[in-house]
């Protein structure tokens, strides 16, 4: 069956996407339309401060894209060197918290050790913080999006863990994502299932989808990466077929598989 992802591509890794080969083997035939574009702010603040790992108390990663500027910012060979032959080394001496798999193999990429990728959820991983964390640590470093969620700094500051936070990305809709989607429903037409990757996703493409679908859009099995999702697209009113376990390529091709059965 075909089945449309709601995803930006997985960067710098070659082969096909994880999601598109983990339904291939469930016999399902997956496209990919990016949904968001980003545009990478205060680079030099960031730089700043990966370069003062003293100040602070650890670092957290909550999306591939925080990872992606830092990467930016070590991109001058001098500051790439100095990062690993002391600045790496020192993070690594605090906790590098992160959510989900992809993000940690990137941090993997940066020489530093994720903690938390397992977590799946801001909210899980601020519970994991506070486990380990005593209250009198210098603030943890949070790289993050315009569109962030609260969960995670309300939990870390509402229990007396200090937090410091600097955007780094801002996130837009992708500028080809209408033209993209009335392609693919010209090509294809309705996709057997449609999974949604994030709330703003859900907000980019929802309206699109349902005009696009038409009738059949009561035929479609709807998908979500996780809790936060499920709750994006219900409360626009969508039905949701099924939630996968864990944000993971296996886990959302098993949900789907299962929901298409």
């Amino acid at each position: 069956m075909h089945v449309l992802l709601l995803k930006e591509p997985r960067d710098g890794e070659s082969g096909p996407d994880p999601y598109i080969k983990e339904l291939a083997s469930h016999g399902h035939k997956a496209t990919l339309i990016p949904v968001l574009s980003f545009k990478f702010v205060s680079l030099n603040t960031l730089s700043d401060k990966l370069f003062q790992p003293e100040k602070h108390g650890g670092l957290i990663f909550t999306s591939p894209r925080a990872v992606e500027a830092v990467k930016m910012c070590l991109e001058a060979e001098e500051r790439r060197e100095e990062w690993n032959s002391s600045v790496k080394d020192k993070w690594n001496s605090k906790s590098i918290y992160v959510v989900g798999k992809a993000t940690a193999a990137l941090v993997r990429t940066l020489g530093l050790n994720p903690l938390g990728e397992d977590t799946g959820t801001a909210d899980v991983l601020s519970r994991l913080i506070l486990e380990r964390e005593d209250t009198n640590i210098p603030p943890l470093f949070f790289p993050c999006g315009s569109i962030k969620r609260e969960v995670l700094p309300t939990a870390l500051r509402g229990n007396g863990v200090s937090l410091e936070t600097l955007t780094v990305y801002q996130t837009a809709e992708h500028p080809d994502l209408e033209e993209n989607l009335k392609h693919y429903f010209t090509e294809q037409g309705a996709p057997a299932s449609v999974a949604f990757f994030s709330p703003s996703g859900v907000k980019f493409c929802l309206e699109v989808v349902r005009r696009l679908s038409g009738e059949q859009l009561t035929q479609i099995k709807f998908a979500a990466i996780g809790p936060t999702t499920q709750d994006a697209m219900m409360a626009e009113g969508l039905c949701v077929s099924c939630t996968a376990e864990k944000p993971t390529a296996e886990h959302l091709a098993a949900a789907m598989a299962k929901a298409l059965q």
